[in-house]
């Protein structure tokens, strides 16, 4: 299909042109002139196709450290979908975030939504990492031991995150948001040994019982044999901080983060310390464009990859960063008077947080230390777009807009500040990534304007090293549908300039204010009441969230259930974050003969728009129940 002026965000002029003063400045610049490069765009295409170049350039400009060389880049010995990286490499990222910056320099700064600020230097940064990894390891934690991370953004979740690489610990990052049975299922999905978590957290002024919520997700995880309390400076307090870090492989498991596909069960997604830090920390220095004076704000949570993204990202350039507990827009101007008062030179956010914020204005806060904006986790529309470039930075600040993923590890697109940035664009290829945009026989559409799916052409380091205990499901997943080639879900196109567009899921995968969320656990939670025997959730546009689930059930035979009651029952089970904007009774649900429910159609129906080929749908008259329940 062609994409049309509102489908790329209603306007592609350039708006924002880096100065000499940005260019000289920039990571990006250094790392071209180094090598001889002209233009940005040139250094790129040499990433692209000469990757056994590019890597050990990229890791020797950012200076990252490694304990052993590596012998070769990439092993493709088992085919591209199961690609090793750095062989022979022996390193830690513990020591490259952290250890190695040792000094009186800021490294992380607490805001607590009451008001509380502390702040913690390098030196002390270092010796709580090494504390709570001979802590973990005093409680039998073993390298390939998951731990799990159940925390507010506080500067802990970046001592529990590189405690656990320091012991070679496998970290499993969840959701603050979730409730009980959500992180249960994390818990029990990992095997996790043992569970880092806080007696209480702060949001929207009530405090989260995040400690009763794990020991109540506790009764349903019998591999947990422990739990660690924050502040644990009682635990910790007979542990001398001389534990040196573990030298890991390249490929030694790192993080495993749970999230949400199209049917089924969270899927468990690997990261391998080498491929995941190295790629990282390019996204960090040539994307963010990050240095060790800035200070680095991300409006996020460590169960998404934008926590993880910010603790060994930007920790990997030395960079300070500010942890905020709580919500963002409580009070409304809670994030500009944080970037204010902390001075923050690099934010991140998203365009859900954005366009929650524009309703309330832009409050009497100085802003001028902002250099960098970094927006992620959906489509951008032109009018909050406008409203950040303009009125939040100024017309000076540049947009960096990424996307990557979850699976990806690091950004599979961005834009540059070494060249001009068009509204709504997420720019080109990131260093290293071999993009492209195919139509359903596999022929490019790179430049023509047209959508298709977006695709990665060859491995990289940040990829998962697959799915926890589901190798088939991750090649379903990724590499099936054009073999060889990753396959990454999303629609986008390319312009006759190069400037790429992204259009939303390819997939039924739910982007509920910037968190993927598969319909199944939804449905789950649904057909959880006992009146309800099956459901469908879909995702629908919504002016502020990006997209809010509608979820359709049928009841059993004479049962009767209210909208509300079921709302409240997926709440309950994952969050209330979650909760469905609405819920619709009807007789059926449309199903191929195979009895596998049609969401498209299903959402196709609720938006009003074509449900396209009906040819496998064995009861295609249930999409009009379901036209009549909407009204």
């Amino acid at each position: 299909m062609k994409a049309n002026s509102d489908r790329v965000g209603g306007v592609t002029d350039v708006v924002w042109t880096p100065t000499d003063a940005v260019l000289e400045h920039a990571n990006v610049t250094r790392l071209m002139r180094r090598h001889g490069f002209a233009t940005y765009r040139e250094l790129v295409a040499r990433s692209i196709d000469d990757p056994a170049w590019f890597w050990p350039a990229a890791i020797d400009d950012m200076g990252l450290e490694l304990f052993e060389p590596f012998t070769d880049v990439v092993d493709l010995s088992r085919g591209p979908e199961w690609a090793t990286w750095f062989t022979g490499a022996k390193l830690n990222v513990a020591w490259n975030c952290v250890h190695r910056w040792r000094g009186d320099r800021a490294a992380a700064v607490f805001r607590s939504e009451d008001g509380a600020r502390r702040v913690l230097s390098f030196a002390e940064l270092s010796d709580a990492v090494t504390r709570l990894a001979e802590r973990l390891v005093g409680l039998g934690v073993e390298p390939g031991d998951r731990v799990a991370i159940y925390l507010p953004m506080s500067p802990e979740v970046a001592i529990a995150s590189h405690a656990c690489a320091h012991v070679g610990a496998v970290q499993v990052p969840v959701f603050s948001g979730f409730a009980a049975p959500a992180v249960a299922q994390r818990l029990t999905a990992s095997g996790a040994k043992v569970a880092i978590t806080a007696e209480t957290s702060l949001r929207r002024g009530k405090a989260i019982p995040m400690l009763a919520i794990l020991e109540e997700a506790r009764r349903a995880a019998p591999a947990l044999e422990h739990v660690v309390v924050a502040p644990w400076d009682g635990e910790v307090a007979g542990c001398p901080g001389t534990l040196e870090p573990l030298a890991v492989d390249a490929e030694h498991p790192y993080l495993l983060t749970y999230t949400s596909g199209t049917t089924g069960k969270p899927k468990g997604v690997l990261h391998v310390q080498g491929g995941f830090l190295i790629s990282i920390a390019r996204e960090a220095c040539y994307q963010a464009d990050a240095h060790p004076e800035d200070v680095v704000h991300f409006s996020t949570d460590m169960g998404w990859i934008m926590g993880p993204w910010t603790v060994a990202g930007c920790g990997a350039m030395g960079a300070t960063l500010v942890f905020a507990e709580g919500a963002p827009d409580w009070p409304a101007d809670r994030l500009w008077r944080l970037v204010d008062e902390e001075r923050v030179t690099i934010l991140g956010c998203s365009p859900t947080l954005v366009r929650a914020l524009i309703p309330h204005g832009l409050p009497a806060a100085d802003l001028s230390s902002l250099r960098v904006v970094v927006t992620t986790g959906e489509p951008w529309n032109p009018e909050p777009y406008r409203w950040l470039f303009e009125e939040v930075g100024g017309s000076r600040v540049p947009i960096v807009n990424i996307t990557g993923g979850t699976e990806v590890g690091a950004v599979f697109l961005g834009s540059s500040i070494a060249e001009p940035i068009k509204a709504c664009s997420v720019g080109g290829p990131a260093l290293g990534m071999a993009m492209d945009v195919l139509d359903p026989d596999g022929r490019s559409l790179v430049g023509t304007g047209e959508v298709g799916e977006l695709v990665c052409r060859k491995p990289f380091p940040g990829m998962t090293r697959g799915f926890w205990d589901d190798p088939e499901r991750y090649l379903d997943a990724y590499w099936r549908r054009y073999p060889g080639i990753w396959t990454h879900g999303d629609w986008a196109s390319v312009d006759a300039d190069g400037y790429w567009f992204l259009h939303g899921r390819s997939d039924d995968t739910l982007n509920i204010a910037g968190k993927r969320i598969g319909p199944a656990e939804i449905e789950s939670a649904a057909v959880a009441h006992p009146a309800v025997t099956e459901a469908a959730a879909v995702g629908v546009p919504h002016d502020v969230k990006g997209e809010v689930a509608w979820v359709f059930c049928v009841l059993a035979p004479g049962a009767t259930a209210t909208a509300d009651q079921v709302a409240q029952l997926v709440a309950a089970e994952l969050g209330k974050a979650f909760a469905p904007d609405r819920v619709l009774f009807v007789p059926a649900l449309p199903k191929t003969r195979s009895a596998k429910i049609v969401r498209r159609a299903v959402r196709a129906t609720a938006l009003g728009s074509d449900p396209g080929d009906l040819s496998s749908v064995e009861n295609p008259e249930a999409l009009d129940a379901i036209s009549a329940a909407l009204g």
